[in-house]
């Protein structure tokens, strides 16, 4: 699932080189720990008692980090980038709930629940800053961690682009021979799916690289190219007319891994009873390529004939009848039916 956007943008004010990012290293430099408030208001007020008051203080790295040296918690209003209160005690209501077992994480965790407000928690025996949202728990990894993983992760998405792939020909073979199912379907948005689901991780630990991010993204965009629109195509093809789309990506974006890796879960989700239903599409993904094809004039020559088969096997003469085709682009469509057949014949 997607990462939380204000998670997204805490973790891009925390990236190496940021002055939260230089506090949270001045703090755990000095062994000591932090209880930060990310957040102003009379929800933050009304937590606070005792410690003291900071007027006009505007935030720098090494304020936050003098400051984190006395017992109490700190208050950042980090969208006016100014400390606002210092060595104050924290008294969130005791009865919400906390799987902490640190006084500090445990204050932390209900702080983030009672007022809505991210907290910072630095923990001065481990050296390890952790963002607490409400009910949400991210700890922050060293720049050369997050960096281990990405690359782990980018060799995950290759291989998983690699069967994705292989699940598009795939289809695109038994589509234009006429024996496609519903598990051929199945096969590439379930890998689409899984393929989102990875990248997802890596923007959320991109974030957190700040500067080194640069090639990472490169990379990854490179990964994911196309696939979306591939996915997009497949379900205009193939899903029964009138269905929402962003539905059914939501639908599969929902569901646990384990259902997730199970085909008939998936198929369930796209509507068919059975994985070995046949199936057979629309033509849009085959017109889709070719260039400069109006999706006015797409549409018309799916509607125009009865089904894929007489659409592939078309004539030009057939073609030119369809509004918007011209001789030259009926010759051009022709070549490309002829191209698509002689590819699945080669298998």
């Amino acid at each position: 699932m997607a990462a939380p956007r204000e998670l997204t943008a805490l973790l891009q004010s925390m990236a190496p080189g940021t002055a939260l990012w230089q506090a949270i290293q001045r703090i755990t430099q000095q062994r000591n720990g932090a209880l930060v408030v990310l957040g102003w208001g009379p929800h933050v007020e009304a937590v606070c008692s005792g410690g003291f008051v900071l007027d006009d203080c505007s935030f720098t790295s090494a304020r936050l980090a003098e400051l984190a040296k006395m017992d109490g918690a700190i208050v950042l209003d980090i969208e006016a980038g100014r400390l606002v209160r210092a060595n104050t005690h924290l008294q969130p209501d005791a009865d919400l709930p906390s799987t902490e077992t640190g006084a500090r994480h445990r204050t932390a965790e209900r702080v983030a629940l009672h007022t809505g407000c991210p907290v910072l928690a630095v923990s001065e025996t481990r050296s390890v800053a952790t963002i607490f949202l409400p009910g949400l728990k991210h700890e922050l990894e060293s720049a050369a961690e997050l960096l281990t993983r990405v690359n782990q992760l980018l060799v995950t998405l290759e291989r998983f682009r690699r069967r994705f792939d292989s699940a598009v020909e795939r289809l695109d073979r038994y589509e234009v021979t006429g024996i496609a199912t519903a598990r051929h379907v199945v096969a590439v948005l379930q890998r689409m799916e899984l393929m989102h689901r990875i990248g997802t991780r890596i923007e959320l630990d991109t974030v957190g690289l700040g500067g080194q991010a640069e090639f990472v993204d490169l990379q990854y965009g490179d990964l994911l190219a196309g696939s979306a629109n591939v996915a997009r195509l497949v379900m205009d093809d193939h899903l029964a007319e009138g269905t929402d789309q962003a539905a059914v990506l939501e639908r599969l974006a929902g569901l646990p891994a384990a259902q997730l890796a199970d085909p008939r879960e998936v198929a369930t989700v796209l509507g068919y009873s059975h994985l070995d239903a046949e199936v057979s599409p629309r033509g849009n993904r085959l017109l889709a390529t070719v260039p400069r094809l109006p999706d006015s004039v797409r549409a018309t020559l799916v509607g125009h004939f009865d089904g894929f088969e007489a659409l592939i096997h078309a004539d030009p003469s057939d073609l030119v009848e369809v509004e918007g085709i011209g001789e030259s682009r009926a010759l051009q469509l022709r070549r490309l039916f002829d191209r698509a057949l002689e590819f699945a014949e080669a298998e």
